[in-house]
């Protein structure tokens, strides 16, 4: 991921934001096994603990359980509490600043 926000609500695989150079990720986590599944050379992971960053999450969630019906994003949102104490946002470790020409894209 080189920029945006996802929000995953289900599980993920091994090596999580292994290449990512920018944006963020919303994971939920309920079981606690996320940290031994992300690439902590690349990326850090944090509690969401600034109220607007929390309410920006909620409004994605909502969106998506309008948009979609999700079951899933319903329930979160009934018990948001506790629900918000099992996501972490994740991030690179550095943001590299974009090339400014294509020649420094490619090194030349």
């Amino acid at each position: 991921m080189t920029n945006g926000t996802v929000v995953i609500l289900g599980n993920t695989g091994k090596n999580f934001g292994a290449g990512m150079s920018g944006g963020t990720a919303y994971i939920y986590d309920p079981q606690g096994q996320f940290p031994k599944l992300l690439n902590a050379g690349m990326v850090t992971h944090a509690p969401i603990d600034d109220p607007l960053e929390a309410e920006k999450l909620r409004t994605l969630i909502e969106e998506h359980r309008d948009l979609t019906g999700s079951g899933r994003a319903a329930a979160l949102l009934e018990d948001w509490d506790k629900a918000l104490a099992a996501f972490h946002k994740v991030g690179p470790k550095t943001a590299a600043p974009a090339p400014t020409t294509v020649a420094a894209a490619v090194g030349k």
